[in-house]
């Protein structure tokens, strides 16, 4: 062992920040990382086309500047930041067994996580709150859902997400870490890199589940609540092909609010009280729920809404008869 590698000579001191950590992947499929990396490559490739896509279609139709599809922008946007700053090296470990990942580099995808998986929570409790003016108040819909409150909405939920998660980066790079550089997944993360800390780490788990359950726990209720009221007036409507419409216009944003919490809430449990969960499941887990939603939202609201769905279409029959010209 070289005892003056940079990496030995920070282990030395615990009060000194190491100058990278070591992404094992997923613990206990070493010997498959570079097959399952395929699946996950395709994924990577449909949350990046799908969503630009989406995004070039909202821009370009002026009927789609409504509230609905602004939101919807604003969530592609979020879906493309988290996929870009995850995939590729991920893709790197598993392919290129890339695993070393520069310290600073480390708190930078930390915080680019834990931000925008907040706002993306933050955005599906502001589609929640759309779609009940929607469905509860129709003939006032766009007279309260301006663009300027989409706006001001869609800079409030980015304001929660950096301003709450700016003080995890502050706060562990004030603590003295351990000999151990070892990160037992493929990404970094508040939990992952808490547990190499050599100290009290209490303020930090703390603040942890402060963020949790202001963020996630208040927009769930948001979210709960407005579907409860949804429902009400739903079923309180005279014809049957009325509530299904209305449910209809639901349906798109409840699948990706599954698609988002439910590998999330097992991320979080798992890490807290998950002592004997498999590593590899909780590790395949914590990528879905980075992988799924980016993949999932533009492919749910692309089929389900028509004047998307038509506008992709008449563009591919554009570009067919061009190449065929």
């Amino acid at each position: 062992i070289n005892i003056n590698h940079p990496m030995m000579l920070t282990s030395r001191n615990s009060s000194s920040h190491p100058v990278s950590f070591i992404l094992l992947g997923i613990p206990g499929l070493e010997n498959s990382q570079f097959g399952v990396a395929f699946p996950f490559c395709a994924m990577y490739v449909v949350a990046l086309v799908g969503n630009i896509t989406l995004l070039h279609v909202i821009r370009t139709d002026p009927t789609l500047h409504e509230p609905m599809y602004l939101f919807l922008a604003m969530l592609a946007i979020t879906d493309l930041v988290l996929s870009i700053s995850t995939q590729p090296k991920m893709l790197a470990i598993f392919w290129f067994h890339d695993h070393e990942i520069e310290y600073h580099a480390c708190l930078i995808q930390l915080f680019f996580i834990h931000a925008f998986s907040s706002v993306e929570s933050g955005l599906l409790m502001a589609m929640a709150l759309d779609r009940y003016v929607a469905v509860c108040s129709p003939l006032h819909h766009s007279s309260i859902l301006t663009p300027s409150v989409v706006g001001k909405l869609g800079g409030g939920v980015m304001m929660r997400g950096l301003l709450w998660v700016s003080p995890f980066c502050f706060l562990v790079s004030r603590m003295p870490f351990c000999p151990s550089r070892i990160i037992p997944q493929s990404y970094c993360e508040h939990m992952a890199v808490l547990k190499l800390v050599c100290a009290d780490t209490r303020v930090n788990r703390a603040y942890g589940l402060f963020v949790a359950f202001s963020v996630v726990g208040f927009d769930i209720i948001v979210i709960s609540v407005s579907y409860v009221i949804i429902l009400r007036t739903v079923l309180g409507l005279p014809s049957g092909k009325a509530r299904l419409k209305a449910f209809g216009t639901c349906a798109s944003h409840i699948c990706v609010i599954l698609a988002l919490y439910i590998p999330a809430l097992f991320t979080f449990l798992t890490h807290r009280f998950g002592h004997h969960v498999p590593r590899v499941v909780h590790v395949m887990f914590a990528i879905l729920y980075l992988l799924v939603p980016p993949m999932f939202n533009p492919i749910i609201y692309g089929v389900r809404t028509k004047q998307i769905r038509d506008r992709v279409i008449q563009g591919c029959c554009r570009k067919d008869s061009q190449l065929k010209a």
